[in-house]
């Protein structure tokens, strides 16, 4: 059985600046490109059955300078919707919500293009994605590009853990990779975060 390769996009100004960058298409910086290129080979090795993206262009730019010109765009793997706080970071969000949490406490309504979304609303999409990529596991390794918060719903719920269980993983650095499978039918991480 094929493991799922889960790519995080390579580095934007809003990652490199902290920024909730949601569904907000911002791209990648000269770095995130590089990083990007630089996955090429590792992945080249790999039996790729398969590969999926976000349709944000961060994440298909991404997948094309990693090789992998044959994602296809699966908005299930868009990022998290912040609604009212895409493009703030952790810390202005805490200037007007002290003790603000993601993971606990979730997102305001914002305009119309970011309305927001709950928690549980991701970890749906990450179920959907992980239901059409399970039976393509027999034919090899799937490689999906991504973004960090959406990469941690999708790992925790490959483990069957609530989507709640996400604020334990570490935030996947820019142009990362995690790579998750089975031992005896039982899913776990075998790398995380790895350059």
């Amino acid at each position: 059985m094929g493991e799922l390769i889960v790519i995080r996009h390579g580095r934007t100004e809003w990652s490199l600046s902290g920024r909730h960058a949601g569904r907000t298409d911002v791209p990648l910086t000269d770095a995130g490109e590089a990083a990007a290129r630089a996955l090429e080979p590792r992945l080249a090795r790999r039996d790729l059955a398969a590969v999926f993206s976000s349709p944000l262009s961060r994440a298909m730019r991404t997948a094309e300078l990693a090789g992998l010109s044959s994602a296809k765009p699966d908005p299930d793997l868009l990022e998290w919707d912040y609604g009212g706080y895409e493009g703030l970071t952790a810390e202005q969000i805490r200037e007007s919500r002290p003790g603000w949490d993601l993971w606990r406490d979730g997102v305001v309504p914002g305009d119309t293009d970011h309305p927001g979304e709950r928690l549980q609303e991701v970890a749906a999409r990450t179920d959907a994605v992980l239901d059409r990529i399970r039976p393509l596991l027999d034919e090899g390794d799937v490689a999906v590009v991504a973004h960090g918060h959406l990469a941690r719903v999708l790992t925790v719920r490959w483990l069957g853990l609530d989507a709640s269980a996400s604020r334990l993983l570490g935030h996947p650095h820019p142009g990362s990779l995690g790579f998750l499978a089975t031992e005896d039918g039982q899913p776990y991480i075998s790398a995380w975060n790895v350059p």
